[in-house]
């Protein structure tokens, strides 16, 4: 290794140990909240003093003048009765504690009859060898439905398939973590993270216009095209740039406890296994179609016939997230049952049981961050900060393009400190979502920037929870490879999938393409 590349070794190992520490001294994601909260808290009884305020874009009161929304104390008696007698309310009625529920009672069912691991175990096994980092690619932005699955059972069963390939594994793993991790919102189907997102979405925007309903279709195209786009770029960066500057796995180097810690990739789904996925592939398809039936059938009571032509669909769109927990469900169930996974009826109470179990530490987060989403609200900061920067913004004469680059590049930054994206989302989407509401920037079109750069620095953070057991994922094969060393063969992959996220965000504003049903870029207030 020549001196400048020792030189440039250890000046990324310098800026990610900084990176590391500096992400340590962080409370965890919950006292984020609770201290977000004492300042909020604060800020309101300063700014309650000192009469700040602001005009409202679009309300008027009865004598037809323009509101002025000022800032509240949320010390003061009615906002402490508000919050003491409405804790439980408060809490409850976050919307994305509903969505995510609902699906997840579905997803735990797929995850734990096995039918999540069969689909990608047998899907990336039989990828053609001149195929393999694409399909590997491909999978892992499809296992994100999965959730933790793709991160457990894809990304080591993809060194080990290169392996035997006769590539090197470490580059499998990066080409996984890049399309689970990377490419953390690209999908063909919304799932869960859509649901969490959107619901916090929803709550943002409804600070400007009551009533707003949000659909966790609303990113549909959008992620089904990052999913394209990104995986050339992960195809590009693991054959071009990453493999071929790899050391050598030297002869027994690797660990002897990795054997039948890992599937054998020529070791072939069972028959059962194969059972299982054709039941649960039939039942999917049952699924979609009693969902086109309600839209289609007598009465069709997912279509809303009364209502105007962009409202018709509106129905189906926040059905959508009843429809993902039916699909796993039967999908889970049938798989299960073929496979032998599920015997009874008590087995599926138990894997929905345990799944909520999953999501206890989610429920600690979400009560503090319901609360901060609602006292932030109840102080009308919020608000003010959002007509106030959005008449700044809208003074700058910033294209809207450029506008969500920076939120992009912003975003990207603060995920190397906080990893949970539910987490930045509820921080940032109180202002984020009704400020660019009030410039004529969709909700939904928001929601998508913030994914964009959510999911690009995820793979090089040392603080995102699964990056060290990536590390011991790479260690299996080479046992000198060190945190700096992963971080440094992911950041080619974080540079470009930044870049060119940002630039499918900059050409979807400039031509305008929907970004989902019923959902465009622009907004309109009227």
């Amino acid at each position: 290794m020549t001196d400048i590349a020792q030189s440039q070794t250890q000046e990324m190992k310098g800026v990610l140990a900084w990176i590391e520490r500096s992400g340590n001294r962080l409370p965890d994601p919950v006292f984020i909240f609770v201290w977000c909260i004492a300042a909020v808290v604060l800020i309101s009884v300063i700014a309650a003093l000192l009469g700040v305020s602001a005009q409202h874009p679009t309300q008027v009161d009865a004598a037809g003048n323009a509101v002025i929304v000022s800032a509240e104390s949320l010390l003061s008696a009615a906002n402490i009765q508000r919050l003491l007698v409405e804790m439980p309310g408060t809490f409850t009625s976050f919307h994305p504690l509903g969505y995510v529920l609902v699906v997840m009672l579905g997803a735990g069912v797929a995850e734990r009859s096995g039918l999540f691991a069969a689909a990608m175990s047998g899907a990336i096994a039989r990828a053609p060898k001149a195929l393999l980092t694409p399909a590997v690619a491909f999978i892992g932005m499809m296992g994100n439905l999965a959730t933790d699955a793709a991160y457990v059972v894809l990304i080591p069963l993809a060194g080990v398939i290169f392996a035997a390939a006769g590539r090197h594994p470490i580059a499998g793993i990066a080409a996984a973590f890049a399309g689970v991790s990377g490419g953390f919102s690209a999908n063909l189907l919304p799932g869960q993270l859509d649901a969490l997102l959107f619901g916090i979405t929803e709550a943002a925007a409804e600070t400007i216009m009551p009533g707003f309903d949000a659909n966790i279709a609303g990113n549909a195209f959008f992620i089904i095209a990052m999913t394209f786009v990104f995986l050339p770029v992960i195809w590009y960066v693991t054959d071009k740039m990453i493999e071929p500057r790899l050391a050598p796995i030297m002869p027994g180097e690797m660990e002897s406890s990795t054997a039948g810690v890992i599937k054998d990739p020529d070791s072939s789904l069972s028959e059962t296994e194969r059972k299982g996925l054709r039941r649960a592939g039939l039942a999917c398809l049952g699924v979609i179609l009693v969902w086109v039936y309600l839209c289609v059938g007598p009465g069709t009571p997912l279509i809303d016939e009364t209502a105007s032509p962009e409202a018709r669909l509106n129905p189906l769109f926040q059905s959508l997230v009843a429809g993902f927990f039916i699909l796993f469900l039967a999908a889970g169930w049938a798989y299960g049952s073929a496979a032998g996974s599920v015997g009874s009826h008590r087995d599926i109470v138990k894997m929905m049981s345990e799944a909520m179990g999953d999501l206890a530490y989610y429920l600690v987060l979400a009560f503090a961050a319901a609360h901060f989403v609602a006292m932030f609200n109840w102080s009308n900061l919020g608000l003010i900060f959002a007509i106030n920067g959005a008449a700044f913004l809208e003074g700058s004469n910033l294209p809207d393009a450029l506008l969500l680059a920076i939120i992009i590049l912003f975003g990207s930054f603060v995920n190397l400190f906080v990893g949970s994206a539910s987490a930045k989302w509820a921080l940032l989407a109180p202002v984020l979502v009704p400020m660019l509401m009030l410039l004529g920037i969709s909700p939904e079109m928001s929601t998508a920037a913030y994914r964009v750069g959510d999911g690009a620095t995820n793979i090089i953070t040392p603080l995102m929870p699964y990056f060290p057991l990536i590390l011991v994922f790479c260690q299996r094969w080479q046992k000198d490879f060190g945190i700096g060393s992963l971080a440094a063969t992911m950041l080619p992959y974080s540079i470009l999938l930044l870049i060119t996220g940002i630039t499918m965000t900059i050409i979807w504003v400039v031509l305008g393409i929907p970004l989902g049903p019923n959902a465009p870029v622009e907004f309109s207030l009227n």
